[in-house]
């Protein structure tokens, strides 16, 4: 038994299950448990709504080949929606890249938020919302990275939905590694040290998210943890100007369609991962990256970040670097590049990441200088 405020019944499928008879099984218990809390006969009955349904707003590098079963693998990806009724099924499946390892997600019902694991491969999340409302927002959103594999939307089951009014117009980008992932931030249910490597990643509370979230734009994460520039860490065979092009960076897969997503922003931060390196080598590489962006962005904003997480001497490199950075680009002719250096460490997280009160920090120093430099109000 599942058992959360936001949660109205448990999941009774097991992986063996079709869709089909998950959903035959789900309409039967939902029906009973609404019977309880004496709904009337009026309403609509439970349909099971496509994942493509026109009600269903994604946000992220999303693969629509499926259009039944929508997947993505980076963190933030989210997808939003209203229904109408008590309650509503959320179909996900989990890909299981690593056998019992599943994702996480941030389940907001109304305002209402949940860090959940998912449990099944085909999991069913019940849920229901604020009772004094006819209608009702529901928000997931991926918590883990690609590195955990994919989650794909299987559809939604309730009597009526329909798209969230509100429509964000801002849109930023956040390029970066394991801090922008979110990794070892959230010790809330699991402290550091314990469990499994991904039991503390949540991106929604990372400082991209709640940046993104408190200038009132959408957001993309492309984001890899112990990715860098020219070298990664960890064994990780990729570096970020080899995969930002795919929808799944870390599985160095699928092509992204730049044309879907045009932000008014981008933040890169990176450099934690290559360490301090050869002045001139770091520059050329950062530089050649930044015009393979333009390509891409040729009326974004660019801002480049020191890492977070650096101590005094990587933050001194990196702080030199980027001013060369700049005085290349400028003289180029794109004046549309500038930085910004976080003063201190922030490590109190797990593996000396940031932790959620620290995340909260470096989204209120980006939040002020982007609100300046972009006169967004």
């Amino acid at each position: 038994m599942r058992s959360t405020a936001l949660l109205l019944a448990p999941s009774l499928a097991s992986h063996s299950s079709s869709f089909r008879s998950l959903f035959s099984i789900r309409v039967v218990y939902i029906a009973l448990v609404i019977g309880l809390l004496s709904c009337t006969q009026s309403q609509k009955p439970l349909q099971l709504f496509p994942a493509n349904h026109a009600g269903i707003e994604y946000m992220g590098r999303v693969d629509y080949s499926d259009s039944t079963a929508p997947k993505f693998w980076q963190p933030g990806v989210q997808f939003t929606f209203t229904f109408t009724g008590d309650s509503c099924g959320i179909v996900l499946q989990d890909e299981l890249l690593w056998g019992t390892s599943y994702n996480y997600i941030q389940l907001v019902v109304d305002s209402v938020e949940k860090r959940l694991k998912l449990g099944k491969a085909l999991d069913t999340l019940w849920v229901t919302g604020n009772k004094e409302q006819k209608q009702h927002q529901v928000t997931v959103i991926k918590n883990t990275e690609a590195g955990m594999g994919f989650i794909a939307v299987k559809g939604v089951i309730a009597r009526e939905i329909r798209p969230v009014k509100e429509s964000l117009k801002r849109k930023i980008e956040f390029i970066g590694n394991s801090i922008t992932c979110g990794m070892g931030n959230d010790t809330t249910g699991i402290p550091c040290g314990k469990g499994q490597w991904f039991d503390q990643h949540n991106a929604s509370k990372a400082y991209g998210a709640l940046t993104a979230n408190a200038l009132q734009a959408k957001y993309h994460l492309s984001s890899v943890s112990g990715i860098g520039l020219m070298h990664s860490c960890c064994g990780l065979k990729i570096t970020m100007p080899q995969v930002f092009n795919k929808i799944n960076l870390t599985g160095d897969s699928l092509q992204w369609n730049f044309n879907n997503y045009q932000p008014d922003l981008v933040s890169i931060c990176l450099g934690q991962n290559d360490g301090v390196q050869d002045s001139t080598v770091f520059v050329n590489n950062y530089v050649k990256f930044l015009k393979q962006l333009r390509v891409y962005y040729p009326k974004s904003q660019f801002i480049c970040i020191t890492s977070p997480m650096a101590d005094d001497t990587l933050r001194t490199f990196l702080k030199g670097a980027l001013n060369g950075i700049l005085q290349q680009l400028h003289k180029d002719g794109d004046t549309l590049v500038d930085s910004f250096v976080f003063e201190q460490s922030y490590t109190s997280g797990c593996d000396y990441h940031p932790s959620l009160s620290e995340h909260q920090q470096i989204a209120q120093q980006l939040t002020t200088f982007i609100r300046q430099k972009m006169e967004w109000r």
